[in-house]
């Protein structure tokens, strides 16, 4: 199977699969010297992991990273970096009556047909099991980025359902089992997820992602416009399917002397329609981005599907599932944020270092 991996000088790749020993990852790329400890990567994959609420999956995975090189004594070497977490939750039984049928609005049909042959036990290589790598690997980059460069990646759920945030308070989106930046929301929330539980249901969501400090400069226009590959970044987490930057879809109403981001010495840029990316350049204002998930198709409500020989059947999917697979999402999308940005900055700094200009930053 092709396609592990993302990025040019900071490279990740991750194996493994839902129900198998363990998920890993190699980074290649990473400079030598930042200082890493199992703490720093504990904390975002401690966000990310299952069973941390009642609104999430009940599978308990402790989601413990072991680093197995590229790290001594406490500093990265700028050698290849492995990481594994072993699975110690799994109940591959709950998927036996799936063996040889395929859920609707799963991988289960393409990955069939793409493979001729799919490891059913939770979604396989599909599962979203498969973030938890992503997040590690996205903490080292995160901390170099704001060490070094002084920029800061964030995320928060904008949106479950049809419950929409109207409010953001910074400090308030760690304090609140769904990354909410929006406290007077919490309410209609919890109530809105309970009834949901209970109907047997799921609901879609929009996370929203932001990378303050990065710098003017960073993307590789044609193909490897810096939005471009932001959206190709969050775009390939499970379960998204879309991806805005900046004002997205809603520049379709907008006009050209509403929406242009205007510029004066004294002020700067006085408005950020654009999410940071001009020309497929980041223009040093802050980068935003949006992406929109679909509901889960695991869920208790009957749905009609096929077996592998073509028969017509009923599916009722088991098993421990997000209701909403927006509220862990977010770890995520700042995971993905901060690799693509690193591996830009790299390659930024490789071909750009010595270029001054005489006109100032905005």
């Amino acid at each position: 199977m092709a396609g592990n991996s993302i990025g040019q000088l900071f490279k990740i790749s991750t194996f493994g699969e839902s129900h198998g020993p363990a998920l890993g990852c190699i980074i290649d790329g990473c400079p030598p010297g930042l200082e890493i400890s199992l703490e720093d990567l504990q904390f975002d994959l401690d966000r990310r992991k299952p069973g941390t609420s009642r609104y999430t999956t009940q599978r308990r995975e402790a989601d413990e990273v072991q680093i197995l090189s590229g790290i001594f004594e406490g500093k990265t070497t700028g050698c290849s970096i492995g990481l594994m977490i072993k699975n110690t939750d799994q109940r591959s039984q709950d998927y036996s009556n799936i063996k040889d049928t395929f859920r609707p609005g799963h991988a289960d049909y393409t990955y069939h047909q793409k493979f001729g042959h799919r490891d059913y036990r939770g979604g396989g290589r599909s599962s979203a099991r498969e973030t938890a790598m992503r997040v590690a690997a996205g903490a080292i980059a995160k901390k170099y980025l704001k060490e070094q460069h002084g920029i800061v990646i964030r995320g928060y759920l904008s949106q479950l359902g049809p419950i929409k945030a109207e409010a953001l308070q910074w400090d308030q989106v760690e304090q609140n089992p769904f990354f909410f930046p929006d406290p007077s929301k919490l309410e209609a929330l919890d109530e809105y997820m309970r009834g949901l539980k209970k109907s047997g249901n799921s609901v879609g969501a929009k996370v929203t992602v932001v990378a303050e400090g990065v710098p003017v400069g960073l993307g590789e226009p044609v193909f490897d416009r810096l939005d471009a590959e932001i959206a190709h970044s969050l775009m390939s987490i499970n379960a998204v399917k879309g991806v805005e930057i900046g004002d997205g879809f809603g520049v379709v109403e907008q006009l050209g002397s509403e929406h242009r981001d205007e510029m004066t010495p004294e002020d700067g840029f006085l408005s950020n329609h654009a999410g940071g990316v001009l020309g497929g350049i980041s223009s040093g204002q802050d980068i935003i981005a949006h992406i929109a998930m679909k509901p889960t198709s695991s869920i208790t409500i009957p749905g009609k599907s096929i077996d592998k020989f073509g028969n017509a059947i009923e599916v009722v999917t088991k098993g421990r599932h997000d209701p909403c697979v927006g509220i862990r999402a977010v770890p995520i999308a700042e995971a993905q944020l901060a690799i693509t940005l690193m591996d830009h900055l790299l390659r930024h700094r490789a071909q750009n270092l010595d270029v001054v200009t005489d006109t100032p930053n905005m």
